[in-house]
């Protein structure tokens, strides 16, 4: 291949030499296209017209009191079409699969977001469509696995390994390798071999360009730092890339779990847990033990329980063009809490990081400074989880019926 995708030691193409073929026809493609301002300019306008944007930012007027330091805003893309930032690559990858005359998509998903949002431009476009997801994911993230499949997709819960996202993706490259003639793997995040890491992060970077823009308008001035969760990383490199020339800090926030100590978590660039290895065809940090074998992972959160990290983002911690932080369970809800009932905001449990890394600082700012927190979707999926969470006595009496209703079934 011609571009090897590396950013420092990290990224490449490690791919079995059946795909190679494929590789490079999805990394000429993506080339032509991003040469081709007629190209992105389709995409802004199937963006506008079909998913909403440009989202809005919005100032946290409520949160700002209460913290009494920095002024905060909160980038929407909860209120982006199918209720996430996924859309963005989703419907970007859509474009490039017409135009390389396929006709079926195959996606993996933790929280379900990539998932809905795949199955939703599979049926705008006309593609058939398979998703693959982790059988502990199913589970906890019923509403969106409904969505997909009333939207047209195949939901396929995979049952080896952990069950999780790692799984998922496994288990999504084993259908590519027997049906790349006809199909294109949608991968969801700024991961995996070169071209995807690139590819999703410059579709993603709609969401950093529009950030900049408004919170010119807003204010006439940068803001100080911008916070983002950090799963793979897509979100992220969305938000950081409208400002990657700009004197402002770069903060993304992992899942801390039940605590670095504890060994549950999902920290790959806060951790000493994580070392640089190769898997899923690219090198990056991963969770994983002395003899290269992937470790457990846990998060509240089912979208950013995955064990490796973009490597972009990789590089960006090494050469400290970025900072990083974590986040954990108890912090996060509480976060989530305190954004509902201040703002009226219910941010998803993945984005709830980024708002309980924010808010850890924010009181310690200046009231001069400006920080912006990516929304990177809504928290209605996450409802049995969050219930659970917090205890909710009247959801365990319902959840209680509803299973004896059906065991009487």
């Amino acid at each position: 291949m011609k571009h090897r995708g590396y950013y420092g030691p990290f990224g490449g193409a490690f791919l079995p030499e059946i795909l190679v073929a494929t590789f490079d026809e999805l990394d000429e493609r993506f080339r032509l296209a991003k040469e081709d301002k007629r190209f992105w300019e389709e995409y802004e306008t199937l963006m506008a017209t079909y998913s909403c944007r440009p989202t809005p930012l919005t100032y946290a007027e409520n949160l700002t009191r209460h913290f009494g330091g920095a002024k905060i805003y909160i980038k929407r893309e909860d209120l982006n079409h199918t209720g996430a930032h996924k859309a963005n690559n989703v419907m970007g990858q859509g474009l490039l699969v017409k135009k390389m005359g396929k006709k079926r998509v195959i996606a993996e998903t933790g929280a379900g977001q990539h998932g809905v949002a795949t199955a939703t431009m599979a049926a705008k476009f006309g593609f058939d469509c398979t998703i693959y997801m982790g059988e502990v994911d199913v589970l906890r993230q019923r509403p969106n696995v409904f969505w997909m499949e009333q939207l047209g997709a195949t939901v396929v819960p995979v049952t080896d390994g952990t069950r999780i996202l790692k799984d998922a993706i496994n288990e999504a490259f084993r259908d590519w390798v027997t049906n790349m003639d006809t199909t294109h793997y949608v991968l969801g995040t700024a991961c995996g071999p070169h071209p995807f890491p690139e590819m999703v992060s410059w579709f993603q970077s709609i969401i950093g360009k529009e950030a900049r823009i408004q919170i010119m308008k807003a204010e006439g001035r940068l803001p100080s730092r911008v916070f983002a969760c950090v799963g793979g990383g897509s979100n992220a490199m969305g938000l950081f890339q409208g400002f990657m020339d700009d004197p402002v800090e770069l903060v993304g926030v992992e899942a801390g779990g039940e605590g670095i100590a504890s060994g549950r978590h999902a920290s790959r660039l806060c951790s000493e847990d994580a070392s640089p290895g190769i898997a899923q065809g690219y090198k990056t940090y991963f969770l994983q033990n002395s003899d290269g074998q992937m470790k457990e992972t846990h998060s509240i959160s089912a979208g950013l329980d995955y064990v490796g990290v973009s490597p972009i983002l990789a590089n960006m911690r090494d050469e400290k063009k970025a900072r990083f932080e974590y986040a954990t369970d108890t912090e996060v809800v509480d976060a989530l809490k305190l954004t509902m009932r201040l703002e009226g905001i219910i941010p998803a449990l993945e984005s709830s990081h980024a708002f309980a890394g924010a808010f850890k600082e924010v009181a310690n700012m200046s009231t001069d400074d400006i920080i912006i927190i990516n929304q990177s979707g809504r928290g209605d999926k996450d409802i049995f989880t969050v219930a659970d969470a917090i205890g909710d006595p009247k959801w365990k009496e319902f959840i209680c019926s509803k299973a004896g209703e059906y065991q009487n079934e």
